[in-house]
């Protein structure tokens, strides 16, 4: 098994760094999207359009026939299709952001890590959506020794990586038992140095969305933009229910040091004005579901003007040296995500010195 205990360094890579893919899980009627699928497919469509001009893109879909009308549709569509590649695979759900493989280096060597994934607590049936990973490794998508399966269970979406060892994550989510009954903090913090080479994290203790099923997934909440910068979801509403919870955890943001002991530069991210699904529940929309790709970042748009428009300028500003690209995520929220729940990227084949 890989350990940082190795005399070769273990590295989960910021997503920043250098990619080779994106992957991504068409929606199909087999899916609960069943029932708004012209919506969401526009979705996929700007992604793939998005990151096409920049990097490669896995489609994962159910069939030839669903291959078909995914490429009926990118075919109205200026795409760079040597940058597309299409594989066959059974899922329940489209955000593989949860259940796809995580990429960390051993040395020189990218690994893809296949935790367990049990349907953010056995709340949704997640069986085939945890075979994803050993799927693509049958049709060949990596060398069968690259691909290491873990019985712990542990989402994507629920991890944030600086690069440099530290990991930022939240309470909620990776001590709920319903993950992995019975593991302490400490325990926890073990696990991940053992098969991410993590040498420290940040616990958030506070911040939630409502309509949130992750027990508060970080990439919701709270991201690294760089080795010293975190942007994060920020509400000023005091009539808004997010507001105590979220300043409790700017308050924590605030308190948390850099390796080299500095504070962070802190970016606040607006939440936009509130989203309902039909039965008037709220939907946990977020700036902070950013989603990171070569020189560019894709950004989560709701059609709230002046939040939109202002999130995408606080981005600009960190990201600098990247094209800040929006995508309407409307469609998307409406069943409980977002753009970087519903991608996944392979870090570069060779860690980048």
């Amino acid at each position: 098994m890989l350990s940082a205990t190795d005399s070769t360094q273990l590295c989960y890579p910021a997503e920043w760094q250098q990619q080779d893919t994106i992957l991504l899980a068409w929606p199909h009627d087999h899916t609960d999207w069943a029932t708004m699928l012209d919506q969401v497919d526009q979705v996929y469509l700007d992604l793939v359009v998005a990151i096409c001009r920049h990097q490669q893109v896995w489609v994962l879909c159910r069939d030839h026939h669903h291959e078909t009308h995914i490429r009926t549709l990118l075919a109205t569509q200026l795409v760079n299709q040597n940058r597309l590649s299409f594989y066959h695979i059974q899922y329940n759900d489209t955000w593989i952001r949860d259940y796809g493989p995580i990429s960390i280096y051993k040395g020189m060597q990218t690994y893809r890590l296949d935790f367990a994934f049990n349907g953010w607590g056995h709340k949704f049936d997640a069986t085939l959506d945890n075979s994803v990973n050993q799927q693509l490794g049958l049709v060949g998508a990596w060398p069968a020794e690259s691909m290491l399966t873990l019985d712990y269970v542990l989402e994507g979406g629920s991890i944030d990586s600086d690069g440099q060892g530290t990991l930022l994550t939240t309470a909620d989510c990776l001590l709920n038992p319903n993950r992995n009954p019975g593991y302490s903090r400490q325990q926890v913090e073990a696990q991940l140095g053992e098969t991410l080479g993590s040498q420290r994290v940040l616990w958030l203790e506070h911040g939630y969305l409502r309509g949130d099923d992750t027990d508060s997934h970080i990439d919701m909440l709270a991201r690294f933009c760089n080795p010293d910068t975190i942007a994060y979801s920020a509400c000023d509403d005091q009539d808004d229910e997010h507001y105590a919870t979220l300043k409790q955890m700017e308050t924590e943001l605030k308190q948390f040091r850099t390796t080299s002991g500095a504070p962070y530069r802190l970016v606040p991210l607006p939440i936009p004005a509130p989203i309902f699904d039909d039965q008037q529940q709220r939907l946990p929309a977020s700036y902070a579901n950013f989603l990171i790709i070569n020189n560019a970042v894709l950004l989560p748009v709701y059609r709230d003007q002046h939040a939109d428009a202002y999130a995408a300028a606080q981005l600009e500003a960190v990201f600098s040296d990247r094209d800040i690209v929006t995508i309407d995520c409307k469609p998307l929220i409406m069943q409980h995500g977002s753009l970087h729940c519903a991608s996944m990227q392979l870090a570069h084949q060779y860690a980048q010195t």
